[in-house]
Formats: structure tokens, sequence, C-alpha cells
């Protein structure tokens, strides 16, 4: 892959020009050594989880339920792995034992069930790779999400990737300099797919047909979910880095610091009103637009070729430059085997170009494959779903997960179980999200059908149920989050399932299609399960 380097650089009045990376990882690395000392205090059962937890999600690691292992965010932009980065990932997992690895929906991959001494020293390995765990938790911004298809993808806008990627390298600048309320999570979409939930981040940049950005801010997901506010159109990608800077400073402004509860930006639409956001919001940007900023961008540029030979196969994904594909791989649950990434690095360790791209529902694509090469890929990922409902997204659930509330891991393999020995036909049922908790990990508000951890007492026994959302999509344009019809039970969920999918297959027709022409057929299975 070629890069050809765009400069935008805008100096400040005094000549003078923001921290560069290698300072800040430099200082993130002189930071390892308290994490050591706060990770042996508790581990020595020094401190408690509460007061560790507060500490460590700001490295990126947070301790395992039961307090007796940790686990580790590597942050990605973007979602790109490249082959580097995975060799990075599978020598780790040799060397240290790992033996369970999460593609998350922020687009990173989680290393769980580490030891005291092996979360330490990862982290300060990761650094030579570039690969920065700092900031993956806690009050920091977040991973910035991209478009997991952006430069490659048939119909995009155009690629956002590079503009994502200075963004990141921006806001890892307020790691050490300020102090959130909460997290900032950012995105940029390619298109009106919204796979990166654009329109109701944090922060979102939304692509353009005609080569700009509208911007979206202050909304979420989780308890008390709020579509964002549009508070520009038409925004030059030269200048994102103002908008990010606006954000920052509105939330400094106006967020909640007394009240964790009410402390991420989608509650300054209560307190302000949208119009009042939005006001807040561009008084910001006025003031820091008389600021100059510089951006450092690489725009990648795919020069490889096809070799003329043709693939089909549901996981193959065509890519705008003639004769390349992308393989579509997506691990149950989004946990791989973990020998299983090892077997995927042999395979594309010498292929030209090739990287991998974590998506924002657990998936990864392999990009830049000619057909020779996206067939030797397929077959070393064929283990992954192979139907949309397989395909489901789930959080890593309450037997990792210190708030979790219900196993979401364990609710999606006992349904996959019990629906595979039914052998439906592809579309048949839907993909569905599963979070653990009320914090939408899985995005279960903006399923088709999405479940929300939850009890219920039945008979005087409280039993591990799901609360049972419908109706919610991303798509621009078209955004909505579901409607909670009630709870279902985590052990009649399979059963459910079973059920709907047969009274589809009897249609001969796809889910989509049979819920769309009669849409109470779906509220007429459920009311046999929901309590």
């Amino acid at each position: 892959m070629l890069v050809s380097k765009v400069m935008i650089i805008l100096k400040n009045g005094k000549g003078e020009v923001n921290m560069k990376k290698e300072q800040l990882i430099q200082e993130f690395r002189e930071d390892l050594s308290e994490f050591r000392e706060m990770t042996r205090k508790f581990y020595a059962g020094e401190v408690s989880q509460k007061e560790y937890k507060s500490f460590s999600g700001g490295f990126g690691s947070y301790a395992q339920r039961g307090g007796q292992a940790s686990m580790l965010r590597l942050r990605l932009p973007g979602g790109r792995l490249t082959k580097e980065k995975l060799k990075f990932v599978v020598d780790v997992i040799a060397e240290y034992g790992v033996d369970k690895v999460h593609f998350t929906t922020c687009q990173t991959i989680q290393l769980h069930n580490l030891s005291e001494k092996s979360v330490s020293e990862i982290m300060g390995k990761a650094f030579e790779v570039g690969i920065i765990t700092r900031g993956g938790g806690g009050d920091f911004p977040r991973n910035v999400m991209v478009s997991p298809l952006s430069g490659v993808e048939v119909g995009e806008y155009f690629d956002v990737i590079p503009y994502a990627e200075a963004v990141s390298d921006y806001l890892m600048e307020f790691i050490k300099t300020v102090k959130f309320p909460r997290k900032l999570k950012v995105g940029f979409s390619n298109s009106p797919a919204n796979e990166t939930h654009a329109t109701f981040r944090d922060l979102g940049f939304v692509a353009r047909a005609d080569g700009t950005f509208d911007v979206y801010s202050a909304g979420g997901l989780g308890n008390n979910p709020r579509m964002g506010v549009k508070v520009a159109k038409q925004v030059s990608p030269s200048d994102v880095l103002y908008h990010v800077k606006a954000m920052v400073e509105t939330f400094l402004a106006h967020g909640n610091y007394e009240n964790r509860a009410k402390a991420r930006t989608r509650y300054m639409q209560e307190t302000l009103g949208q119009e009042g956001y939005r006001a807040a919001y561009l008084e910001q940007l006025n003031k820091v637009k008389e600021e100059k900023l510089e951006m450092e961008i690489s725009v990648p540029s795919v020069a490889k070729s096809g070799d003329g030979t043709k693939v089909s196969d549901r996981r193959i994904v065509a890519q705008k430059q003639d004769g390349l594909y992308a393989v579509v791989y997506h691990p149950l649950g989004g946990v791989p085997d973990a020998k299983k990434l090892t077997e995927l690095y042999q395979t594309v360790k010498d292929m030209e170009a090739v990287e991998i791209r974590l998506a924002p529902d657990e998936t990864a694509y392999v990009i830049n494959l000619n057909g020779t090469e996206a067939k030797k890929v397929l077959e070393a990922t064929a283990d992954g779903a192979q139907n949309l409902f397989e395909s489901s997204v789930a959080c890593i659930g309450n037997s990792i997960c210190q708030i979790g509330l219900r196993d979401s891991q364990g609710a999606l393999k006992e349904i996959i179980e019990e629906v595979r020995k039914q052998e439906f036909a592809d579309g048949v049922l839907p993909r569905i999200h599963i979070s653990g908790c009320t914090s939408s990990c899985a995005a279960h508000q903006i399923g088709t059908l999405g479940f929300r951890g939850a009890v219920k007492r039945v008979n005087d026994v409280v039993e591990p149920a799901f609360a049972f959302h419908v109706n919610g999509a991303d798509e621009e344009g078209k955004e909505q989050f579901g409607e909670s019809w009630g709870m279902i039970l985590q052990r009649e969920m399979p059963a459910f399932f079973v059920e709907l999918g047969k009274a589809v297959e009897a249609e001969h027709t796809t889910f989509d299609s049979w819920y769309q022409k009669n849409p109470e057929r779906l509220r007429e299975i459920a009311g046999k399960y929901l309590r």
C-alpha cells in the first residue's frame, strides 16, 4: 500500500505546534511504573476493586469479575489491525498463554484472563508496534471509530480514515491535560450505513457526497439514549480538529461533574435543551477557530492489482479496487479462538498490502486480497458465523465484566446451538444484539431485535432474563431506538427463536420480508414468552 503525505500545518500565533505523538508516547511509557505499582497493590489486597477500577481504566485495563484476573484493551484507531500489530497479538497470545480474545464493538481487541505480571508487560510491549492502551477506559477520549471498509468500499462517499487517524492522535493530547466529566466517543462514517453510529455518538462526523462532513454531537446509547444534535453541516475535512476542540471545550464547560450517572454528553441536551446545546457548541467552535491547529494526514492509496482470479462467496466483498476483495470473518460472539488468530497471521503475513479492519459489530474484514489470496483466507476463517443470525452481537458479559448483569455470551451460545439444529436458511432469522446490562455495549437499542440483561421474579424465584427491544435502526436518516416489549427468561430464549424461525421458514421468506408484511405476527409469537 502506497501512502502519500498531505500536510495541513496551521501554526498558532506564537509559532508553536501541537505536542508530537512521540513525546506523548514517552510520557505514557513513564506512567507504566505507576500502573505496575497500583496493580501490585490491588492483587496484594492493599486497594479495593473500586479504587483500582477508577485508576486502571485510564490505562485500558480493568480487573475482571472476582478480582483474580485482568483484561487489557488494545486501542486500534479506525479498527485498523495491520500485519505488524496482528503479529504482536499472536506473539503475546503464545508468550503469555492468552486463552480469551474479544473483538469489541468499539473496534478494539481485548485480551482476557491476564495475570498481574502479564497485563503490565503486554501494555509496555504494545508501544513497540504503536498500540497505545492509555485512555482505553475511564473518563478519557476512547478509540476513534471508522466505517470498517473505508477506503475500499464500493459506493462510499470518500475515505474518512485519514481524518479519523488525525483526530485520534489529537485526542491523545487531552489524556494528561484535562479532566473530562466522563468518557468521550468519536466516530466517522463513510456512507449512510452509519455503522459507527456517528449520528448518535458524543461526536460524529458523517460523510457527504460532496466531500464534506455533517457533524453531530451529544448523542449516545445506554440509559436515557439520545440521537445526536446536528451542530454543523458541510464541514471541510480540514476543519475536523476545530470541531474536536469545540466538543472538548463544550463538555468541560457544561458537562456534569457532580453526578456520574448524568455526566455523559447526551445529558447536556437535557440541561441546555437541543437549541441551547447547539448554541453552546457553536460558541466554543467560534472561539477555537481563533486558534491555529496542526493536522497531518496520510492518504492511503492501494497500488495492488488483482491476479485475474474471480471468487464468490457469502463472505466475500468486492472492493472498489478492481480485482481485490475483502473476506468477512465473524467469530461467534466476537470471540475468536486464540489459536485461530495465529493461523490467520500465518495465512496473510506474506500477502502484499493486506490488513484487517475490525467493525463495530465484532466482525473482522481482511482487505486488499486478490482472488487467490481471498480463497486462502476464506479457508482459514471457516470457523466463523455461517449466516446472518450467527453474526449476532454480544458484549463480553457478566462472567468477566464487573458491572454486567447477565451472561450475554452464554445466552447467545445457547440460542445458536439450538437454532443450528433447525438448519434454517440464511436470513430466516435476523442479526440480534445482546447486552449484559443497560450500558448497551452490544448496541441492543438499535438492533432489529435487541436484548438487555435483567432479572425477573417468577413464582418467588429470581431468574436470569433479558428485556426485549424491537425495531431499532442505525441507518442514517432512519435511526431509531427500539421499543421495549417486556422480559424474556434466558432459558426460554432458544425456544423463542426456534419458533420464530419456523414461522418465517413456513412462508419461504426472510425475517425482514416476513416482519414487514405482518409485524403483528412477531408480537403474537413473542407474547408467548414475554413476562
